[in-house]
Order: structure tokens, then sequence, then C-alpha cells
């Protein structure tokens, strides 16, 4: 398997730096290809800006995804932005290794994101969700905390982890067309004890070495929507983040459903 992992951490001796070598380390062993784009020893310019784009659609005004789809058509994409789609066409499956910032990825990372899986290379009209550009491929998130698992239960204060990266499994991933693996989260490794912290090498490094074993988390397909995108009467929401009023349910029902899920190991 082609293997890409986006690194997102400014600091090479940090604790992702220790899970980033531990996904080459482990994945190599296995016979998989690897790729790694370390961003910030890429010096990666996170900013989506006009300059990016050598033949414009319109001069005067700046239309950023109408410019990225002329881009693909005329094959004008910039170099280090098609240089990243490259990757991207390459791998069968995408590790985003970040520490968790502000609830979300690093800034870095969200402007990988925002130039990379551009409108016309990720996604298009009549392209999204289950028939993205992407769609054939799997993607995970391994990611760090810089607080206990406790606070991220459903009854903690951060609030549950999965309604938390719905923006990140739902709006990028999803949406794009990957196939999305359950994250991978090592939980506050600034705070815990070495033999906790080669723990979670260890743990990562099994999860790693069965892909193919492992149930994607659930989005429910095109066929589930009506004409206005919401989920048909009678469907019941399965995901982590909704509900469905047409099917009898409350917010409060489907959140304790889903949080009994995840924490009986089910994908949401």
């Amino acid at each position: 398997m082609n293997v890409l992992i986006i690194h997102a951490h400014p600091e090479p001796c940090s604790f992702n730096g220790a899970m980033t070598r531990t996904a080459v380390r482990t994945l190599t062993r296995l016979n998989h290809e690897v790729r790694v784009s370390d961003l910030y020893a890429m010096g990666w310019n996170a900013v989506l800006q006009a300059e990016d784009f050598s033949e414009r659609v319109d001069g005067h005004f700046f239309d950023p995804a109408k410019e990225q789809a002329h881009a693909q058509v005329t094959a004008t994409v910039c170099s280090e932005v098609k240089a990243e789609q490259d990757k991207v066409a390459w791998a069968e499956l995408v590790i985003f290794q970040f520490p968790m910032w502000w609830f979300s990825m690093p800034a870095m990372l969200k402007g990988w994101v925002d130039r990379v899986l551009s409108r016309g290379f990720a996604y298009s009209t009549g392209r999204k969700y289950d028939t993205g550009h992407l769609k054939g491929k799997c993607a995970m998130l391994s990611l760090t905390t810089g607080t206990a698992s406790t606070l991220y239960a459903p009854n903690g204060i951060d609030g549950d982890l999965h309604h938390i990266l719905w923006p990140i499994h739902n709006g990028i991933l999803a949406y794009t067309g990957f196939t999305v693996l359950p994250p991978f989260a090592a939980w506050m490794p600034a705070q815990v004890s070495q033999q906790q912290r080669a723990d979670y090498l260890l743990q990562y490094a099994e999860r790693l070495s069965r892909l193919g074993d492992m149930q994607p988390l659930f989005f429910h397909p095109r066929q589930d929507y009506d004409e206005h995108q919401q989920l048909k009467p009678g469907i019941p929401a399965r995901s982590g983040v909704q509900w469905n009023p047409r099917a009898g349910q409350t917010f409060e029902a489907s959140a304790s459903k889903n949080f009994d899920s995840a924490a009986n190991g089910e994908s949401s």
C-alpha cells in the first residue's frame, strides 16, 4: 500500500515526531511504501492567495474556488501545490499527524487542506462525499492532546472526541471521498510517564499493523438523503453529530446512542 503522512508539528523532537517515525518504521517493515510531507520542515506556505494562480479567470476579483478549478483544467496549478497533489494521487492511505490545537488541526495543516484539496482536484460540482474525487482512498487522523482522555468523554468538559473531529472527518475527508478510518489519539503525552509514552507508540504501531481489519467510520450514503440533502423520513441518523427528527429522533436520544456506540468501540 502507498501511504502518505502529512506531518504538522514545528518541533522534530516532539511526540508527534515520534509518532511519525513509528509510523514510517512500522509501515515500512510491513512492506508498505511511505512518503512524508513534513510541513514545517518544508516551509509550507499555509496561505491560499491570488499569487498561487498564474492564469486568472478574473484578474479583478479573487474567487479561490473558481481559480482552483480553472488551474486544474488548464494544468497551471502552482508547483508546490502540484507536488502535494501528486503525492495524494499516489497514496492509497493518507495519515494526518498533528497536535490538537484549539479543538482542531494547526493552521499549517488547515492551509495544506485549503491549497491542496482544491476544487477540481478533490471535489467538484456533483462530485462530493461518496462521489468525491478521492473515492477509493483511505484517510486517518493521528493526533495528540494537551489534556486527559476523561476531558474528551461524552460528559467531559471538552466534549466527545468524535464530535470535535466531525468538521475534519465529515467536512474535509468524507466530503472529498475518502473512506475515513477511526482516529488514534495519544492523550497528553507531555504530562504522562515515559512508560506511558512508550505504550502509546506500541499501541499506534499495533493499530497500523492491522489497517485492513479496521471498520471505517460510518457516513450516510447519498441515497439516504432527499432532494434537500436532508435524511429521509424513517432513516435514523447513525453518524456522530446528526439526528433525524423525521425518524422520531431527538438530539438527546441520538447523542446518547452515539456515545454508547463510541464507548463500545463501534463506528459512528
